[in-house]
């Protein structure tokens, strides 16, 4: 009930490990540029609402302070795919429950 509270949502994906997402986030991005260490990971939802919103990619990440280019990569190419691999792992667990 508190995880409700806070807006947390319980799914057993893997095995009996229960995995806890935040509701309405899918966010697999990483903590940190893998060239240069930098912390990004906590940039990805600013630039995703501002750039959904029709602002230029290039204007959000100067003002978000990523003028690397490797920085810059690691958000101008990130897919979501967290949805797409829960299914399969959702299958998985059916077929071996049968």
């Amino acid at each position: 009930m508190a995880d409700q509270a806070l807006g947390l949502e319980t799914r057993r994906v893997i095995g009996e490990n229960p995995i806890t997402f935040w509701k309405d986030e899918k966010m697999i991005i990483p903590v940190r540029c893998f060239t240069c260490g930098k912390l990004i990971g906590d940039k990805w939802e600013e630039f995703a609402r501002r750039v959904k919103s029709g602002e230029s990619p290039e204007k959000v990440l100067d003002s978000l302070g990523l003028i690397r280019y490797c920085c810059r990569r690691m958000l101008l190419s990130h897919v979501e795919i967290i949805d797409d691999l829960i299914k399969f792992y959702e299958k998985r667990k059916e077929t071996e429950e049968e």
